[in-house]
């Protein structure tokens, strides 16, 4: 982590909110196997109050459980408005067939029913609100080049970011660097998100509390604020 900022695993899979909460329905997980190969999946995470919407949707071998996580929390399919899917890869955008009814947005390209493409800013480096002050979509490139994270505002342990692949896990240190596209890139979206959040839920690991010595929301050393980035070679937004 950055100089000035620590971390401590948050001990619940639950974050209660007015008027969103946060709960993950599934800790993602990575395992390396004797062969070389790796076994994962990853987090599934419910953003609920007046929207609700879905961050990830896990890998397609958990078609059948999804279902079953959401109706644990009395929700079906139909129920979710949005599904974010923070990148492309399998682990992380595997059922979105499940939701035909909700606004879909994985990485940078955002539809709405059939086949409807909306134009964005997040190829810009523009936040993407879903519920204005409250809950927005940030470009946070790296991992992949299109990679965003989700900002829950006014929870009860302020901001949390569900933040995909940005963050593998809790103390991932340099393990990261390993499977990002681009690691400069990814070590600035890294900077800034740890500068917003209070609560982190990775991509591959239970949710972890963030602490600064700076303060809340103010930008650490040789970072920034999310969504600052300049304009330029950021990939496709808003079309197929």
């Amino acid at each position: 982590m950055l100089p000035g900022v620590r971390t401590a695993a948050l001990g619940a899979g639950e974050v209660p909110g007015t008027p969103y909460s946060v709960r993950v329905l599934q800790e993602g997980y990575s395992e390396a196997q004797p062969d070389g190969c790796v076994r994962a999946d990853g987090s599934v995470t419910l953003v609920r109050g007046p929207l609700t919407v879905l961050v990830d949707t896990g890998g397609p071998w958990g078609r059948e459980r999804l279902p079953a996580l959401l109706a644990a929390q009395g929700l079906r399919p139909a129920d979710v408005t949005h599904v974010v899917c923070t990148h492309g890869h399998s682990d992380h955008a595997g059922n979105i067939n499940l939701f035909p009814g909700a606004d879909l947005l994985v990485g940078f390209d955002l539809s709405r029913g059939a086949g409807l493409y909306l134009p964005h800013g997040l190829a810009r480096g523009q936040p993407y609100a879903l519920d204005a002050g409250r809950l927005e979509v940030l470009p946070t490139p790296g991992h992949t080049g299109a990679h965003v994270s989700v900002a829950v505002r006014g929870t009860a342990l302020g901001t949390v970011v569900v933040a995909g692949d940005l963050f593998e896990r809790e103390g991932d240190e340099e393990a990261w660097r390993e499977l990002s596209e681009d690691p400069a890139r990814q070590e600035a979206s890294r900077r800034r998100v740890l500068a917003l959040a209070d609560v982190i839920v990775p991509g591959h690991g239970p949710p972890f509390r963030v602490f600064r010595e700076w303060g809340s929301g103010d930008a650490p050393p040789g970072g920034g604020t999310p969504g600052d980035e300049p304009e330029g070679d950021k990939g496709p937004g808003g079309s197929p």
